[in-house]
């Protein structure tokens, strides 16, 4: 940034970029014709054509290394302002950026910054008028299940006794919908501040720890979870944990689209120098025109499961986001609809 500042200073280069990178071009183009004139003019020595060419040759590298060299640091403005970008998207790190130039880069750093500046304050006042609005519909959901409660506990006839009951469940449900949204918007958060970094992960005993919490729910519609994992360990740029998110929410949709009965197949293994980890079910599935669709926030393709499981409509939106922001890909894909779905992770 210092070569730019100072050229910066000169008055006719001050307010435009363009001149000043022509500036510099013009200085290296000519530093081989006035190195020769120095050479002819004040040379006390006789010199051959041979010498003045390679005199010619050599100054000529000289001005194209220094000129390469000028350029390099004219454009390090553009540098930092494209690495202010990349740590924002990446971990959300606000950049402060010099904003006292003039010209074309000085308008584009400014801007940057106040791009910057704008999307963070909108974001932080969107989840704070969030995380307000839930908190206050958890507690109106939280009094109607206090009432019933209440009603419940006084021996109620039976007519009464079953509108309680129907009121304490309508709020149940509520309340543990704003629950997991007010957890989803928390996971996004994490999503774009969690920073890249090589992670060594034991994929075995994060599957294993998954089955687990996820038996009762196999159980219930009498799933049989098939494991094949063939790499135990590997290393990743993901968090072990939103790793284990994506793949228990993965799993969890299997489990809420398959059929009584029926097999859910999870496959880890090295494909050509990629990590795969395959989740294959023989559920209700979709049309395969509708494969990119699936990961859409709040798509229409929000649906019960098959036992009338609830859907929030943003899970696998934010499974894909989680997976792309840490170098992998996440595809889905169907033969049809009854035909099962196989969701595949890639690094």
């Amino acid at each position: 940034m210092e070569f730019y500042k100072k050229l910066s200073s000169i008055g006719f280069l001050k307010k435009s970029y363009a001149f000043k990178f022509l500036f510099v071009a013009f200085i290296g183009i000519h530093i081989p014709l006035i190195g020769i004139l120095f050479f002819v003019l004040y040379s006390k020595n006789n010199f051959s054509s041979a010498g003045l060419l390679l005199f010619s040759l050599v100054m000529t590298l000289l001005a194209t290394v220094v000129t390469l060299i000028l350029l390099k640091k004219l454009i390090q403005p553009l540098e930092l302002a494209s690495k202010a970008l990349n740590d924002y998207k990446l971990s959300r790190t606000v950049t402060k950026l010099p904003l006292d130039f003039s010209d074309e880069v000085g308008l584009l750093l400014s801007n940057i910054q106040d791009s910057i500046s704008e999307s963070e304050k909108f974001i932080t006042e969107k989840q704070n008028l969030i995380y307000l609005l839930s908190h206050d519909l958890r507690t109106f959901a939280g009094n109607p299940k206090s009432l019933a409660t209440m009603i419940l506990g006084t021996n109620p006839p039976e007519n009464v006794k079953e509108l309680a009951q129907m009121i304490y469940q309508s709020s149940d449900e509520q309340f543990q919908y704003i629950e997991k949204f007010v957890k989803m918007l928390k996971d996004q958060d994490e999503i774009l501040q969690t920073a890249v970094e090589v992670k060594e992960i034991n994929l075995k005993t994060m599957i294993d720890a998954i089955g687990t919490q996820l038996r009762q729910s196999m159980a219930v519609k009498k799933i049989e979870l098939i494991r094949n994992v063939a790499i135990e360990s590997v290393s990743l740029k993901i968090d072990a944990e939103l790793l284990t998110r994506v793949i228990f929410n993965l799993l969890h949709n299997a489990i809420k689209f398959s059929f009584s009965d029926s097999k859910i197949q999870l496959d880890v293994f090295n494909e050509n120098g990629k990590i795969v980890i395959k989740i294959i079910d023989q559920g209700v599935g979709f049309d395969s025109k509708d494969n990119e669709k699936v990961f859409a926030k709040f798509t229409n393709m929000s649906r019960l499961g098959t036992s009338d499981e609830s859907s929030t409509g943003i899970g696998l939106y934010l499974c894909r986001q989680i997976i792309e922001k840490n170098q992998g890909i996440l595809i889905a894909n169907s033969e049809g609809v009854n035909k099962g779905a196989t969701f595949s992770i890639v690094f």
